[in-house]
């Protein structure tokens, strides 16, 4: 591979999954601050801000994991761990993104600059809350639902309480897809000491993800009667629940590539909820 190649491949641009799972709650979040009428600007700045910050999370990631990863099969072929790009390019790459990102949002107002610098903060972070952290999915979700309390702030000026209740919503749903990842690298993360919440919840993983699912749901459930949703929204959650229940099929057994697709099919469920969100107020 050229170096553009191995770029491609260390900010993940090849697996956008982890895209599309910051993505949803942030237009979530787009729509419902702005009574379903988003200004076509903020939607492009967040939408690019979104894969800039996940491209550059990945890139820290990696860096911070490189010791790691040659001991996982499945990340034991990555840029950095195969020595075929080097640390140093590896956060110039993720400090370039997030300067990229920070440069889309100086139209915006003070209060979005200021949240989108703990944003960095904490995505820079996350990778090492592995070390110690028994549930260093929780932070995860934080990370890629920051976006909720930076839209909000965007388009009102302010961050109201509930929006502060869709994040911490957004970090039942990170735990429970990010577990069902996690269950992927299990024994490998075992050997090396690396804490998941996989192995923190042992055998009651199958249980706890599903638990995670239902508190996720109804707190939307509780925020949407807030915003005065109706029927699309709670069709939108009818259908992200039975996708929900659809993934206990495929973790029950706990074998990897079935918890590995349930993890990739959470993004039907990010797009159920936002499409509720968006039809609802389409039809009004």
């Amino acid at each position: 591979m050229n170096k553009l190649q191995l770029y491609f491949r260390l900010v993940r641009l090849d697996k956008p999954i982890g895209t599309v799972l910051l993505l949803w709650p942030t237009l979530a979040a787009l729509w419902l601050a702005s009574g379903g009428v988003p200004d076509g600007r903020l939607l492009l700045i967040f939408s690019l801000g979104t894969l800039l910050m996940r491209s550059a999370g990945c890139a820290v990631n990696d860096y911070a994991d490189q010791d790691f990863d040659r001991h996982v099969k499945r990340t034991a072929e990555r840029p950095i761990t195969s020595g075929r790009i080097s640390g140093k390019e590896a956060l110039a790459v993720a400090a370039t993104l997030a300067v990229l990102a920070f440069l889309l949002i100086l139209p915006l107002n003070a209060l979005t600059k200021q949240l989108s610098v703990a944003a960095v903060v904490i995505a820079g972070t996350y990778p090492y809350f592995k070390r110690f952290f028994a549930i260093p999915q929780a932070y995860l979700g934080i990370a890629f639902g920051f976006g909720i309390p930076m839209a909000f702030a965007a388009v009102q000026g302010a961050v109201p309480a509930v929006a502060w209740w869709l994040l911490a919503a957004n970090v039942f749903w990170a735990v429970a897809y990010d577990t069902e990842y996690a269950m992927v690298d299990r024994d490998d993360d075992l050997k090396i000491g690396i804490k998941t919440s996989a192995i923190t919840f042992g055998s009651y993983d199958v249980a706890i993800v599903m638990l995670c699912y239902a508190v996720y749901l109804g707190m939307l459930l509780a925020a949407g009667r807030q915003f005065g949703l109706g029927w699309p929204f709670h069709l939108g959650l009818a259908a992200a629940g039975a996708i929900a229940a659809y993934h206990y099929t495929l973790i029950r057994g706990r074998e990897r590539a079935p918890c590995f697709a349930a993890f990739r099919h959470n993004n039907w469920l990010g797009a159920a909820v936002f499409a509720g969100v968006a039809l609802d107020y389409a039809l009004r």
